[in-house]
């Protein structure tokens, strides 16, 4: 895959310029985080990996000697870095991928802080879409968190040639050449792929890999937020997929079914004339209707973040299948969301 760079600014940057390193890499840095993204599941090491990235090829660009493929060269890195990465720990997961549901009257299992959770993506870090994409996967489907789950359920390198055959567009030579294997097996790996991709869509769970099913009307979203913000369950329920499901990572436990959510929610999280307790957000994760979740801390008389929310819908975009509510404030600042946010005034006596 060829790439026009600076000839200047490489001959520059080959000769110590870090100004100039920096000048050509940064282009592809957005890019190459959606890469790492996809292939680990986690934006935390997504971020490293682009750093390592960048690390490596600064160490090596006295080696580098064919300007055109400057890109392919960077993401040749970039992937053997997530290779390793992925050597060295466990896939990530959802809880609705690893565990059985639960009923809404069964405690909640224990958080499980380890790095094992899927994480979400904001829309901002994304790169420009392209305007007339030729690759197997629809623009909105290469980022959805159905699909960025479904690719963790891959082998690594059959992982990573559907990544750069399907939704990048490589061609199996160009794939074969960075994987450094022969184009029969990138194109074993790659039907193999798409036969466990194909399973997951023929497996009935109606939120995997779907890129048309992100689409509300703006009533349904405000119709989410008011249900939240007067802790009205029958609301939020009235809103739910008949099997939809509800997550919230770090905690494996989970639940399907609008009535069993609702249960859950009644239980203690939206609990009847508590209403103002919860304040949302509004967000954009993953090419996916997102909020931050506020929630009332009386004594500060301030909201503070509890989780953030990522709403998949089902195709006339006025059901939810699939609430995720990742329980990590570290997320907010990365979605442009603040730490606190006031409550809204009193009324006039």
């Amino acid at each position: 895959m060829t790439t026009f760079i600076d000839a200047d600014q490489l001959a520059a940057a080959q000769a110590g310029d870090e100004q100039a390193f920096q000048q050509l890499t940064e282009p592809f840095r957005r890019e190459l985080l959606v890469h790492c993204y996809r292939m680990l599941g986690s934006l935390d090491d997504a971020e490293d990996l682009v750093q390592e990235t960048f690390l490596r090829a600064w160490r090596s660009l006295d080696t580098f000697v064919r300007p055109l493929y400057f890109r392919a060269w960077l993401y040749k890195i970039a992937t053997n870095a997530c290779l390793n990465e992925i050597a060295r720990r466990a896939h990530r997961i959802l809880p609705n991928s690893a565990y059985p549901s639960s009923p809404a009257g069964e405690p909640l299992a224990a958080p499980m802080l380890e790095p094992v959770w899927l994480q979400p993506f904001p829309d901002a870090w994304l790169p420009e879409a392209p305007p007339d994409p030729e690759a197997r996967y629809a623009s909105q489907e290469r980022i959805s968190l159905a699909f960025a789950l479904a690719l963790q359920l891959l082998p690594a390198r059959q992982r990573a040639a559907l990544i750069l055959c399907d939704v990048l567009d490589w061609s199996a030579n160009e794939t074969a050449e960075l994987l450094e294997m022969t184009v029969s097996a990138v194109n074993s790996a790659l039907h193999r792929a798409r036969e466990t991709l194909a399973a997951s869509r023929s497996a009935g769970d109606e939120a995997a890999l779907s890129s048309t099913r992100q689409k509300p009307a703006p009533a349904v979203l405000e119709r989410y937020v008011q249900a939240m913000h007067n802790s009205d369950v029958h609301g939020l329920v009235s809103l739910l997929k008949e099997d939809a499901v509800f997550t919230m990572p770090p905690i494996p436990t989970w639940f399907r079914g609008a009535n069993v959510i609702g249960d859950f929610l009644a239980g203690g999280f939206l609990v009847p004339g508590t209403a103002g307790v919860w304040r949302l957000e509004p967000a954009r994760a993953n090419l996916q209707p997102a909020f931050g979740l506020y929630g009332l801390d009386r004594a500060a008389r301030l909201y503070r973040p509890f989780a953030l929310q990522v709403l998949t819908f089902n195709a006339p975009g006025d059901e939810i299948i699939e609430i995720v509510s990742f329980s990590d404030a570290r997320l907010f600042p990365r979605f442009n969301l603040p730490l606190e946010l006031p409550p809204p005034p009193a009324p006039p006596a």
